[in-house]
């Protein structure tokens, strides 16, 4: 199936993916929070080790083969290969986790954070928080990104937060050793579980070599990816990829609060409040990204925006026809997964509320049941109007917007390569 981000230009696009990215990064911004509250901050620290650590490893080799920067050999990836995936990882959007990378040899290299927004999300929280974060959360899942490329990579700090003095700068620095000796740390247990989900085996189309502009990621590692140089059709696989990578951090997730809860009610009730967060505020972003804002026909704009948001993509995944004021949902692989889309409906329509108001406040979706065409594909038809008042914002999004991401605004970069110092 074609990808609905075919239909942007490669201008668009390149403006729209590093938001993708950093929306991947406000997932946990959003669903932390309820995971605070329900379980405590304990809990919340080891539902955020369990997510990352079966999800990062799958997307990491995932970029890494869309983009033809694999390792030649499985599992004899060098640092360089570990860096390009940081800077395609929705754990590490650009310039928000602002990475700057330093490489010896193939063997050993560095990162500094020269702004870590993260960081200035929970140093307002205390330095439990930021112990939580930066050393709890921080050891296992470095190690379980570096390792999708190399089994005997090891990511160690030389410093980190909390930081003294407090306004200590770079946030953070660490060093990424690969050495044979290493032994190779235990997977998480649901990482089988989440490699044998429809996500993690999703085909995509290649990227066209033939079309103009970059078609891969195998030159040299560059300071700051220039997503502009991509072509279109790499660009495009680039925006699917990291809605995927997105879908399989909310498969981590679901998992790791699942043992957490004893109902199925209950795991529900916090993953439809972390997707509204996130939804309601991804689509902010996206939605200013693309000049949807303020339009004579918000309807149109706000269909546009379902149309590119995570919540329906990538088209391969998640089965949805677009028309001029709404969209058709049909069963997909994205509903065998319980994806984010399998949790809305006629029953609940909180996140496409919070995604289409985001255009205006006015904005309300109305859902019917599909007819089932016979072939059990039956599903529901969301079709978006125009009220006359304004609706409330929602609390989900509300609690999102405590992050700096919210507001981030990305600045022009050169793009240099690195070599070895």
């Amino acid at each position: 199936m074609s990808s609905r981000y075919a239909e942007l230009s490669r201008t668009e696009l390149a403006t729209l993916v590093p938001e993708l990215l950093l929306m991947g990064q406000l997932i946990d911004r959003s669903g932390m929070a309820w995971c605070i509250a329900a379980f405590g901050r304990e809990e919340m620290l080891q539902i955020a080790i369990e997510e990352w650590a079966t999800a990062s490893p799958i997307y990491t080799r995932r970029m890494q083969e869309a983009l033809g920067y694999a390792p030649a050999v499985p599992g004899e990836g060098d640092v360089v290969t570990i860096f390009k995936g940081l800077q395609l990882d929705i754990g590490a959007p650009p310039q928000f986790m602002d990475f700057r990378y330093t490489v010896h040899d193939p063997w050993h290299g560095e990162f500094r954070l020269d702004h870590c927004g993260a960081l200035m999300d929970v140093e307002p929280m205390g330095e439990d928080y930021v112990r939580g974060m930066c050393h709890d959360i921080e050891d296992p899942t470095f190690d379980a990104t570096a390792i999708a490329t190399n089994p005997h990579a090891q990511v160690r700090p030389i410093h980190r937060p909390p930081r003294v003095p407090a306004d200590r700068a770079p946030h953070c620095a660490w060093t990424v050793t690969i050495d044979p000796s290493y032994p190779e740390p235990a997977a998480q247990p649901g990482l089988e579980v989440n490699a044998r989900s429809r996500a993690a085996l999703l085909e995509l189309a290649p990227i066209d070599p033939t079309d103009e502009g970059l078609a891969d990621y195998s030159g040299p590692l560059l300071s700051d990816v220039d997503f502009a140089a991509f072509s279109h059709s790499a660009l495009v696989r680039i925006a699917d990829e990291v809605c995927l990578q997105m879908h399989l951090l909310d498969r981590g997730f679901a998992m790791a609060v699942a043992e957490r809860t004893e109902t199925a009610a209950e795991l529900e009730r916090i993953r439809r409040k972390q997707l509204v967060g996130v939804a309601g505020i991804g689509a902010e972003r996206l939605a200013r990204a693309l000049g949807l804002l303020g339009t004579s026909d918000p309807v149109a704009a706000a269909v546009r925006l379902l149309a590119v948001h995570p919540l329906l993509n990538p088209a391969a995944y998640v089965s949805a026809s677009v028309a001029s004021d709404s969209v058709e949902v049909r069963p997909s692989p994205a509903h065998e997964d319980a994806a984010w889309i399998a949790l809305c409906g006629p029953d609940w329509t909180a996140a496409l509320q919070a995604v289409v108001r985001a255009v205006d406040a006015r904005l309300d979706v109305e859902v019917t049941v599909l007819a089932d065409l016979g072939d059990g594909s039956g599903g529901w038809r969301a079709t978006v109007v125009l009220g006359a008042e304004a609706a409330p914002e929602a609390d989900e999004v509300a609690v999102t917007r405590f992050s700096s991401g919210a507001g981030f605004e990305f600045e022009p970069r050169r793009s240099l390569p690195i070599t070895p110092a």
